[in-house]
């Protein structure tokens, strides 16, 4: 991509995302993800009510009158957003593709992250690690992580959600929040993410497209595995094979949900026909 075309695609994702991280998700984001604890602020003279246990003893006996220590909550937290960069986001039969949707939900959240003063990095990966960026904050840093978001191409095509379960938990070795942003159309990765989920704060959000739950009728097609670049032809005038199309969704579907409700992972479904800041401000809400 050119360099002018990159920069203005970057301005553009930066003015709507970090819009709507400003004014829709600062006081959601900042409730949703608690500090590492309380932090001493300050010493304060004793008031009726407070809690005699936070009586500062020391500073007590040199006043000769009871002071207090108030604490306050450690906010800044590291943020971390595992982005999957197979071939199977280059799908989307209504308004984005899945890519595009991953980029603005991502930036999304890395602007949110630098308006509570927190760190973000980011792990791309496909079948294999694509490229880390370790957590840091400000804008040049949101700025680099949304550029990388829009032009980095992967070398692999498939997708192991395993392996960036487990990168994260190598190369991250404080508890971080960290986002899985993927279509999840992978299998074995239930124990790395039980695993990951010990360590770190999880959430999985799940970006699917329309046509991946059900067939329309529109007679012979032929399709292309993203991943594999296999090719198969389809009648989809055929009902049976519209049920069994809709049936397999359903089934990986109910075992997704099976695999992040064992794991304790909170968890959001994001169609890229939708309005995605419902399912994120209700995932904040409900943590």
């Amino acid at each position: 991509m050119e360099t002018s075309e990159l920069l203005k695609k970057v301005r553009k994702i930066e003015i709507k995302t970090k819009g709507l991280s400003n004014h829709i998700f600062a006081g959601e984001y900042h409730s949703a993800f608690k500090g590492r604890g309380m932090a001493f602020s300050e010493v304060r003279e004793y008031q009726y009510g407070d809690d005699i246990r936070n009586i500062d003893w020391n500073v007590t006996a040199r006043f000769n009158h009871p002071y207090i220590k108030i604490f306050e909550e450690e906010r800044e937290l590291t943020v971390m957003l595992l982005v999957d960069l197979s071939d199977s986001k280059e799908f989307g039969s209504q308004k984005v593709l899945k890519r595009e949707l991953i980029i603005e939900i991502s930036a999304v959240l890395a602007f949110s992250a630098i308006q509570n003063n927190d760190k973000i990095g980011v792990i791309f990966f496909s079948d294999k690690i694509e490229k880390y960026i370790p957590p840091k904050k400000g804008r040049k840093h949101i700025l680099r992580i949304i550029r990388e978001l829009i032009d980095l191409r992967p070398q692999s095509k498939g997708t192991n959600i395993a392996e960036a379960l487990r990168y994260l938990t190598n190369v991250q070795k404080k508890k971080t929040i960290s986002f899985v942003i993927s279509d999840f159309i992978d299998t074995g990765f239930s124990d790395a993410l039980r695993i990951a989920n010990h360590k770190h704060d999880m959430i999985a959000l799940h970006v699917y497209d329309a046509r991946e739950t059900e067939l329309p009728d529109v007679g012979l097609v032929k399709l292309r595995d993203a991943e594999s670049d296999k090719f198969m032809w389809i009648d989809t005038s055929d009902s049976g094979i519209r049920k069994q199309y809709r049936d397999t969704w359903l089934k990986a579907d109910l075992q997704l949900k099976d695999i992040f409700t064992r794991a304790a992972v909170d968890n959001a479904k994001i169609r890229t026909d939708e309005d995605y800041v419902k399912p994120l401000r209700q995932l904040f809400k409900q943590r």
